[in-house]
Order: C-alpha cells, then sequence, then structure tokens
C-alpha cells in the first residue's frame, strides 16, 4: 500500500492546492477599506433668495426657495408644496413686514410700478390689477376728467 508521502511527491511543492499545506498562500491585494464616520453628506439645495427688491419679474419667476416659511406669500405671489415663492403677475419684487401675534411676519409681493409700497391700501389707492390684468385706460380716464373739471 502506498504511503501519503509518497503520493505527495508527485503533487507540486509550491502549489498552493498542496495536501501537505507547506505551499503558497493566498494574499490580499488590495487594502481593507474601512467605513468612514461622518461621510461628506449631500449637495447643497441651493435655496436662498433668488429675486431682490425693485427687480422685475415675469409670471412664473422663483422669488424664494425656502424649507418651511420665513417668507410669506404676499400680493400677487404665490407659493408652491415646497414653501418656493413665485410670481403671479409680472412686476416689481417688494419684501415687506407686518405685525402678528408673535411677532413681525415677512412678506413678498409683486406690485405694479416700481418703488410703489407694500402693503397697499386698496381702499384708498383702488386696484392696481383686475384678475391679473392691468387698466391701461387709467391714466387717460384721469386726464379726461380733470380737463373736463
Amino acid at each position: 500500500m502506498t504511503s501519503f508521502w509518497s503520493l505527495a511527491r508527485f503533487i507540486q511543492p509550491h502549489s498552493p492546492f498542496s495536501l501537505s499545506g507547506l505551499g503558497s498562500v493566498r494574499t490580499a491585494t488590495k487594502r481593507a477599506g474601512g467605513s468612514v464616520s461622518n461621510n461628506g453628506g449631500s449637495p447643497g439645495k441651493r435655496l436662498g433668495v433668488k429675486k431682490y427688491s425693485d427687480e422685475f419679474v415675469k409670471a412664473g419667476n422663483i422669488l424664494v426657495r425656502q424649507r418651511g416659511t420665513q417668507f410669506h406669500p404676499g400680493q400677487h405671489v404665490g407659493i408652491g408644496r415646497d414653501h418656493t415663492l413665485f410670481a403671479l403677475v409680472p412686476g416689481y419684487v417688494r419684501f415687506y413686514k407686518e405685525m402678528r401675534m408673535r411677532g413681525a411676519r415677512k412678506y413678498v409681493g409683486v406690485v405694479l410700478n416700481k418703488g410703489e409700497k407694500l402693503p397697499r391700501d386698496d381702499s384708498a389707492l383702488g386696484r392696481s390689477r383686475y384678475f391679473g390684468l392691468v387698466n391701461l385706460n387709467a391714466s387717460s380716464d384721469v386726464s379726461n376728467q380733470s380737463t373736463t373739471a
């Protein structure tokens, strides 16, 4: 009967699969990469004011991107489901504050003429727009009334 050692001489001595266990051992070719604590995070979301006071905007322009309502929608301004404020009509952007029960609340509005103040007193000044439209004949009506009087 043949012994183990007589069979072992037919097996390559440097083979990693040798039965004697004396062959080479496979080693890692890459270092072990550990886990990183507090890994980078996500990119910035580009929040903040996009259009500033007295800047002209068209309908649909984004005025403020925010999380929560740091700014509230004022006259002719809409709010999206992610609290983005956008212009509903063309005009000039105005920022203003109004006192509430818990202090001042910041608002963003759109006015027809540059430099106009908000909040607008519609009872004294009249409405600036009707259904989002501007009365282009308003200035000629006023001049006709002044010349006939």
